[in-house]
């Protein structure tokens, strides 16, 4: 994008000069660790390969001046979302800048984004391709062209993760034992993924009613703080939950890869707390889902987990098979956050308000009629009333004496 400088005195043809968009850069290869610290106005350096909606969601909220991507990102494999939602939300995005640029653009570093430039301290570092609308259409185009082999490979990474994990699915082995009672009661687990900030806010007074076992899925368990309650339970590898979360008190499930390392153990080890460990493949999401299900939660009901197709390939991994089975073992017990408020009603009705509002109007007056001082009120009031009624009487047309 190139714009016109026009300079003292000129009357003819200007120079063309880059249009320039900098800041200080924060620099990780995980997204979703880059945005707890990126701020208003700086450069986000990344590494995300098919950047998927939730993380662009997320650098959106962070309102940065430009996102660097060492990666493409929409790789063709399939139409996703994430490159639409940042430029739609006016951020500039130069993509495909290359791997070298995680290692030469420091932390705090000044950076700037000159059209398909980027610039360290003013000088030229790499070159990539800058995001417009029209470019961001035609790769998804392009991508929809190729989304039936995205399905096979989905279609065959359920069959690879069924032939594995067929024990625990199944029989529920391998789901290690907790403190935390979730038998004939209802769980919400929640996932700071798809709108969860707006279900968190219609599912109030479900929680405030039925008192869920709540279960934080890594970075859910500060969207569970965030919303005013505290989280029982947190499951997932943490790397995106905050100490605070950690330390709420809530029990502590790390999940780890299926030959038993546990990179999340090491980091709640020296914040001084126990946990328990849960190998698994898949996702944490998964985890905490046949949790509350071997533990005998009547309901599950999920706020900001997967539930389509496209969202299942928008996370662009092949982990997410694991998700797909996992909805179908845990059955009828699982309802989307959405359904949930769509469904549910308070148990107090309109009329039954209306009857206790009048239930406690007769006892007020009861009590009055039983005591001087109240008699003395009473026949104050109805002569009042009396007045009230004559007046009504006497203003309303071909009414009254």
């Amino acid at each position: 994008m190139l714009r016109r400088r026009r300079t003292r005195g000129e009357t003819a043809a200007t120079d063309l000069v880059p249009d320039v968009v900098g800041g200080t850069a924060r620099v990780d290869r995980r997204t979703k660790r880059l945005t707890k610290r990126l701020k208003a106005g700086e450069v986000a350096v990344i590494d995300h390969l098919d950047l998927d909606r939730v993380s662009a969601e997320a650098l959106v909220a962070c309102a940065p001046a430009a996102v660097v991507n060492a990666s493409a990102s929409t790789s063709g494999r399939y139409p996703n979302l994430g490159p639409e939602i940042l430029v739609e939300a006016g951020i500039p995005v130069l993509d495909a800048v290359g791997e070298d640029v995680m290692t030469a653009v420091r932390e705090g570093a000044r950076v700037s984004v000159a059209d398909d430039r980027l610039l360290l301290d003013g000088v030229p570092l790499a070159t990539g391709r800058r995001l417009t609308a029209e470019a961001v259409a035609a790769d998804m185009e392009a991508a929809r062209a190729g989304l039936s082999l995205q399905l096979e490979a989905f279609a065959a990474n359920t069959m690879e993760f069924l032939r594995r994990e067929r024990d625990l699915l199944l029989d529920g082995v391998g789901v290690p034992d907790i403190r935390t009672v979730l038998e004939g009661r209802h769980a919400l687990v929640v996932v700071r993924g798809y709108h969860y900030k707006d279900d968190l806010v219609t599912l109030r007074s479900y929680v405030r009613e039925y008192r869920p076992v709540l279960i934080g899925v890594d970075g859910g368990a500060d969207a569970i703080l965030e919303a005013g309650w505290k989280p029982d339970l947190i499951v997932g590898d943490m790397d995106s939950v905050s100490d605070a979360a950690l330390r709420s008190g809530a029990e502590i499930v790390v999940h780890a890869y299926r030959d038993g390392r546990a990179p999340g153990l090491e980091r709640v080890r020296q914040l001084g707390i126990d946990a328990v460990v849960f190998p698994a493949t898949g996702t944490s999401e998964d985890v905490a889902m046949l949790l509350a299900d071997d533990k005998g939660a009547t309901l599950i009901a999920a706020v900001g987990t997967h539930v389509t197709l496209v969202e299942f390939l928008d996370k662009g991994r092949s982990g997410m098979a694991s998700t797909f089975l996992t909805r179908l073992r845990v059955g009828g017990k699982l309802v989307d956050a959405k359904g949930v408020s769509r469904l549910y009603r308070s148990r107090i009705s309109n009329r039954q308000v209306l009857l206790l509002l009048a239930a406690g109007v007769l006892a007020l007056v009861a009590a009055l009629a039983v005591t001087p001082t109240g008699q003395a009120i009473l026949a104050v009031t109805a002569a009042r009333l009396e007045d009230l009624w004559a007046l009504v009487l006497g203003i309303l047309p071909g009414v009254g004496p």
